[in-house]
């Protein structure tokens, strides 16, 4: 596995393969800490600027759809992917 970051950069649109990608294994951190923010229902985009380094005032589209994206990835990687899980758990 590769080593994540603490506090990448990130694509403007997050992996859709149907397996982990180096992109998913770098951006663990990124993933929780999306995961983490929908969890305490904080403003997309401030999680946009935060997390994904993506100014929302100044590029409204391209941050929505990298905030979707990632979201929808650390989803995957957690509930599909079993990234974030043991890889014994089930």
């Amino acid at each position: 596995m590769t080593k994540p970051q603490l506090d990448p950069d990130v694509a403007d649109v997050a992996p859709n393969e149907a397996t982990l990608t180096a992109y998913d294994e770098q951006h663990v951190v990124t993933y929780i800490r999306l995961l983490q923010a929908e969890g305490q229902g904080a403003d997309w985009r401030e999680v946009a600027r935060i997390v994904l380094h993506i100014d929302p005032e100044r590029e409204p589209d391209r941050a929505r759809a990298a905030y979707q994206s990632h979201l929808a990835r650390a989803k995957w990687v957690t509930e599909q992917g079993r990234l974030l899980r043991g890889a014994g758990s089930k």
